[in-house]
């Protein structure tokens, strides 16, 4: 088993949902707050929980449109009981693995981190789930295997961006299995203790805090250990603008707008925007996974 992640979190760490559930009122700055923990370094006003209408009503997941709304609207569409997830590639165990008979098998913990897109906005998200490591360990790795790669839902009749060619479906990721592996990579099945909604990446999704958050795969249906590194979607539509590792680096810029900032979803139209940090925050943890590469070419 991986080292595990020492978790310090507790249920009073966690600002409570009653006190974000009207958007509006968190906006013009009425609603309570409250301070939680989160692994990585960040200011005590940062650590502050998006509330639940931020963080379900305003997400990229393009297999329902891609507007920042559209996942929300339409993610209603989507059928996620029964799950399974196959797993197969260099396991010993490879087969179709019921999500249920997974999350029995799990310690199911909760995890509050930031969370970076390449456009430049954040969150922070309590996420309920467990470590993907868990899972690897679970299937059996075998020796020679270097990569881990996901597949996302593919259902056109219910994922109605699916229809047009935004990308080359079905979705696809990669991790490295170091990164794979390391403590902060989870497999999220919730939010404030609440089953993951349809738009956030039901009923189960990878969050990998480091890294922006195409990086974070949902509605994962596939998960295959290789020894090549696998082909993933951002890069293979646009090589130019999106490396394999897409780790969150404020000193390479995009090349159509700055990484160096980022503003804060329910901040306000006023809010100032913030200095986005190295590895979004986690470089005490996961810098050593990239000693010796030059992060300005391997983006």
């Amino acid at each position: 088993m991986a080292q595990r992640w020492k978790n310090d979190l507790t249920d009073t760490d966690v600002t409570p949902e009653f006190a974000f559930l009207n958007r509006r009122q968190v906006i013009g700055g009425l609603a309570g707050v409250g301070i939680a923990s989160f692994a990585g370094k960040a200011s005590a006003e940062e650590l502050e929980p998006n509330n639940w209408d931020e963080i379900t009503g305003y997400n990229n997941f393009y297999e329902f449109g891609t507007g920042k709304e559209d996942p929300a609207a339409r993610a209603h569409l989507m059928t996620t009981k029964p799950w399974s997830v196959k797993i197969d590639g260099m396991v010993n165990n490879p087969g179709e693995y019921d999500l249920q008979d997974i999350m029995s098998k799990m310690t199911i913990e909760k995890r509050i981190y930031r969370f970076r897109c390449v456009e430049a906005w954040s969150m922070v998200i309590p996420w309920n789930g467990f470590e993907l490591a868990d899972l690897l360990d679970l299937a059996g790795v075998q020796e020679g295997a270097k990569y881990v790669a996901f597949e996302t839902l593919y259902r056109p009749e219910e994922m109605p961006g699916t229809r047009y060619p935004v990308l080359d479906w079905p979705y696809r990721e990669g991790l490295r299995l170091d990164e794979a592996r390391h403590p902060l990579t989870l497999m999220a099945t919730g939010i404030y203790d609440k089953p993951i909604p349809n738009q956030n990446g039901a009923p189960i999704r990878l969050v990998v805090p480091w890294k922006y958050g195409f990086k974070s795969i949902k509605s994962i249906v596939r998960i295959s250990l290789t020894s090549e590194e696998p082909p993933t979607s951002w890069n293979m539509s646009i090589p130019n603008e999106y490396g394999f590792y897409s780790n969150v680096n404020p000193n390479v810029d995009h090349p159509r707008w700055s990484q160096a900032t980022e503003r804060r979803i329910g901040g306000g139209l006023f809010a100032r925007r913030q200095p986005t940090l190295m590895f979004n925050g986690y470089e005490e943890e996961v810098a050593p996974l990239y000693e010796g590469m030059d992060l300005s070419k391997f983006i």
